[in-house]
């Protein structure tokens, strides 16, 4: 075998793709550069090709001495019968989560649960012939909870710092969210959806995007209600998060620290990891070794920055908490995403470094939307890393959130079967992808969506691969409708489904007028996101979207708000579980949010405010007009 064949078959063992399909429908044969990068990064000790033959005898030798896997799922509760090979005595027991120890029965060299298992993390131990081996096993439900009964919902969606009134700050905060919230209520509706509500870094180079946090595991301190320390603040052209970081600053100052009962390590550590930021610098990998390596001395350490977000979270925390059961007392929820990563600066790589892949980011191969290709900026988490730590942080992540939403909305759900990882220094088109073990991470989902009864949507656009669409109904889980993608790619405009939560748009989509009016091309010719030469092309394929809905609606594309109020009744009647508009596109706003491809200090991203205050939005009789046309098509 030659080396390059060797190396392929390498890269296949450990889960790489050596070829794919991208976005333009180009088959794509990965390039051996790309191959030992990844390899490398998933742990192959690799330079050059002549190396994968010891690093593929290394790894099948690894694979063929664990006998026991890292994570097993009993789904409802089933553990399916174990094989250990071993020449002598077997003793294997599961160490519930309840703390009850359950001996599993042996024949052979098979091993039985006498009882199914109850719905939790539990720890496997088996000892053959002397040799102790541990695994995770995941009892999960196969299918993602729901409420009792059926349920024709609708909402909308927001960003929660653009959500403004007259008495606000700088930006939106908790009482904004809780205003819309009773609105909604008040019109018939029970869901607002808004954007990861996570920790974002808001000075020296501030990265206001809510998909590039600090932690997946903390609040955001920037919406806290800031009560007696409140002060009323005019909008500026944009979404200041380094002015809306002083504002919670000043309020908080000599605020009382919280009692130690709410200081749970992870708190603490993450509250001493800021404190070292702010003394050594945002990028951790600059650090002194110590700390750089996980151990902060009190000299590492800013004790004024640790004090305030150890009070910050606190009181996030429990804001949180009063919100949540505020709005299950009157029917109403409120819908998070899941972002699918986090900042390469934050603590959650810091804090995990065996868990994320260093010199890679996450990203898209070429696509009809970026013919280029995209890179997130963000580490990828490794797989097989991951399984050896039973995906705790992956559970956790989902708890955190879950815990306060309704619904949960999994940013490119994708990444549950495959990610497309980009090695440093690389073109967009040169990475590849890299399996994810798919069953184990719908268990954690399925689970944790039970344990915090919430409900789970899937964000299934753009190429999916069909495992995924296989996976959506088998769990329970809902896919996404977007109609500007439906009018996009079929003829009939086919309308939602019972399994697919249905919108116009998204917060990474044109808004409705600016897809109507193709403003959104425009703009990507600007960030040079697409070439002059494609610019007809894409007005042409765009008008065809927008004569197909008009035909399927039976209506006018030329008046956008009488097409809007019907394509929202429209949307209404569908058989889609929940139907949520974009609150921007009541009021026909033109820009969008948020233009991926772009970064948020070459274009003002996640950083508009709306053109409305909320004071605006609850009196303006067409804005009503439309939520309650809504409401009459779910509830004809």
């Amino acid at each position: 075998m030659d080396e390059l064949k060797t190396l392929r078959s390498l890269a296949r063992a450990m889960g790489v793709h050596v070829r794919y399909t991208d976005g333009l429908g180009r088959r794509v044969i990965v390039a051996p550069e790309t191959l030992l990068g990844v390899c490398a990064a998933l742990g192959a000790p690799v330079e050059r090709p002549g190396d994968a033959a010891n690093a593929l005898r290394a790894h099948r030798a690894a694979e063929k001495t664990a006998k026991l896997p890292s994570v097993l799922v009993a789904w409802d509760g089933t553990l399916p019968p174990l094989t250990v090979p071993s020449t002598g005595r077997v003793h294997a027991e599961i160490h519930l989560a309840n703390g009850e120890i359950l001996p599993l029965a042996t024949d052979g060299a098979e091993l039985r649960a006498s009882r199914p298992l109850p719905l939790g993390y539990h720890r496997l131990t088996v000892d053959a012939s002397g040799t102790l081996r541990n695994a995770t096993v995941i009892a999960a439900p196969v299918v993602a909870w729901r409420r009792p009964g059926a349920h024709r919902s609708w909402g909308v969606g927001t960003e929660l710092a653009a959500l403004r009134s007259a008495r606000s700050r700088s930006l939106g905060d908790l009482r904004d969210l809780h205003a819309l919230c009773d609105w909604i209520r008040e019109r018939g509706g029970d869901l607002v959806m808004v954007l990861p509500l996570l920790p974002t870094f808001n000075t020296n180079h501030p990265e206001p995007s809510p998909y590039s946090p600090v932690s997946r595991l903390f609040w955001s301190e920037l919406i806290l209600d800031l009560g007696e320390g409140h002060r009323p603040s005019p909008a500026g052209d944009i979404l200041d998060v380094t002015r809306a970081d002083a504002e919670v600053r000043r309020a908080l100052a000599g605020h009382p620290m919280p009692d130690s009962s709410e200081l749970d390590h992870e708190l603490l550590r993450y509250a001493r990891f800021r404190g070292a930021q702010a003394r050594l610098g945002r990028n951790w990998r600059d650090w002194p070794a110590p700390a750089r390596a996980g151990t902060l001395e009190p000299e590492h350490v800013d004790p004024e920055e640790e004090r305030f977000h150890l009070v910050a979270q606190s009181l996030v925390r429990r804001q949180l908490d009063d919100l949540r059961h505020g709005l299950e007392a009157g029917g109403m929820r409120v819908g998070l995403d899941l972002a699918v990563g986090v900042h390469p600066d934050g603590y959650d790589p810091w804090s995990r470094q065996d868990l994320f892949g260093q010199g890679m980011s996450v990203g898209a191969p070429p696509d009809q939307g970026f013919p280029s290709g995209q890179d997130w900026g963000f580490p990828p988490v490794l797989p097989q890393a991951s399984r050896l730590k039973g995906h705790r942080y992956l559970a956790a992540s989902i708890a955190h959130q879950a815990w306060l939403a309704g619904v949960l909305r999994i940013d490119h759900i994708m990444a549950w079967t495959r990610l497309y990882w980009i090695p440093h220094g690389f073109g967009l088109h040169q990475g590849t992808y890299v399996s994810y073990p798919a069953e184990e991470l719908f268990a954690i989902l399925t689970l944790e969506s039970h344990q915090n009864e919430c409900e789970v949507v899937g964000e299934n656009l753009g190429t999916v691969p069909p495992e995924i669409d296989e996976a959506l109904p088998r769990h329970r889980i809902w896919g996404t409708y977007l109609a500007q993608f439906q009018a996009s790619k079929d003829p009939d405009v086919a309308p939602p489904a019972a399994s697919d939560m249905a919108q116009v748009g998204t917060h990474d989509t044109p808004t409705f007028a600016g897809w109507l009016s193709g403003a959104d091309i425009d703009e990507r010719v600007r960030y040079r996101l697409l070439g002059e030469e494609a610019v007809a092309s894409a007005r042409e394929e765009r008008s065809r979207a927008v004569t197909r809905l008009a035909k399927r609606l039976d209506y006018e594309a030329n008046k956008p708000h009488e097409f809007l109020a019907r394509l929202l009744e429209w949307l209404g009647q569908s058989e889609s579980p929940l139907v949520f508009p974009w609150l921007e596109d009541l009021w026909l706003e033109e820009r969008g949010v948020n233009l991926p491809g772009t970064r948020s200090s070459e274009r003002a991203n996640w950083q508009r405010p709306m053109r409305k205050l909320l004071d605006e939005i609850f009196s303006d009789p067409e804005i009503d007009a439309l939520v309650r046309r809504l409401h009459r098509a779910r509830n004809p």
